[in-house]
């Protein structure tokens, strides 16, 4: 097949250099621009682009997806398909270029955890299966028909890096598998359309990823495993404003304190908060703007000082 792949982040290069090193075309890549970072403005380029210069791929770097040269020049190729792995959004005029259509591989199984980060969602809420779905892009968010899809395990203590890394790897012969599923004809499922049957994976912000002390243990515990190692559940220590990133835990029930809730336990080796139905022993934290160290020694830097979380 005559292959377009579109794709940003380190997650779509397993996927591309599988493609690259198959019997399939692949025609060129499209990815973003290069971003100028931090206070020096440095140059950085994706990790896509950083995989095209070092294979020798030829790739593009279009300022706006609806620029007619970028469009002609899309349609020049006479792509069978485009794939997208961690892309932008792409208009009506671009995914209904190729003769088979668009295909986008997804980090859930579909129609659960349709949206911006489906592997931390996986794991915030306890899940304990996730995956990789293959569809066809229509004009909805990862609503189009499904092609094919493959589960993998969330072990209890998996953080958003190993699921991530996991699910990265697979990627590589999953794309392969899908391309071969349309190859042969094969009859994509349409998802379902109640939405009272899935859960949501929202865009991660300020407000969901901070700790709420007033919850259970295991809620929170999973709260910190899904955005570890980034961007991380974070809080605030009431008394100086200083945040927090807590970046691994453990929930011991019943270990109930008359304190309030996000309260430090006085006396304690261990750097145990207030829950609702137990205590989180914090094991690794970071301070802003400091490196990350055990819980053990965060309560050493704080000796004698009552600490309340916010």
């Amino acid at each position: 097949m005559n292959i377009i792949f579109m794709g940003t982040p380190d997650f779509a290069v397993d996927s591309l250099n599988s493609i690259n090193k198959s019997s399939h075309n692949l025609c060129c890549v499209v990815t973003i621009p290069d971003k100028k970072v931090g206070r020096g403005q440095k140059i950085r380029k994706s990790a896509v682009k950083n995989h095209c210069i070092s294979n020798g791929i030829k790739f593009l770097q279009p300022l706006h997806l609806n620029d007619k040269d970028f469009i002609d020049e899309l349609k020049s190729f006479n792509a069978d398909i485009f794939i997208v792995v961690a892309f932008k959004i792409l208009p009506e005029n671009i995914w209904t270029i190729p003769k088979k259509g668009t295909i986008n591989i997804h980090a859930s199984i579909l129609p659960n955890l349709r949206g911006a980060a489906p592997i931390n969602w996986a794991i915030i809420y306890g899940l304990k299966k996730t995956g990789l779905t293959s569809f066809f892009i229509n004009n909805g968010i990862d609503t189009g028909d499904i092609i094919i899809q493959e589960e993998i395990d969330i072990n209890e203590n998996d953080t958003y890096e190993i699921i991530y890394q996991k699910l990265k790897k697979l990627s590589s012969t999953f794309i392969l598998e899908s391309i071969k599923a349309i190859e042969g004809g094969l009859k994509p499922k349409i998802q379902s359309k109640i939405k009272s049957e899935f859960l949501k994976a929202p865009k991660l912000d300020k407000e969901n990823t901070r700790i709420k002390w007033n919850d259970t243990g295991n809620n929170i515990k999973n709260l910190i495993k899904g955005l570890s190692p980034y961007p991380g559940a974070w809080s605030i220590i009431k008394s100086n404003g200083i945040r927090v990133k807590i970046i691994d835990s453990e929930f011991i029930p019943k270990l109930i304190n008359t304190n309030t809730n996000g309260s430090l336990l006085p006396n304690k080796k261990d750097c145990m908060i207030q829950v609702k139905n137990g205590v989180i022993n914090v094991l690794k934290i970071k301070i802003e703007g400091k490196k990350e160290q055990s819980g053990r020694d965060f309560v050493n830097g704080y000796q004698g000082k009552e600490i309340l979380f916010i």
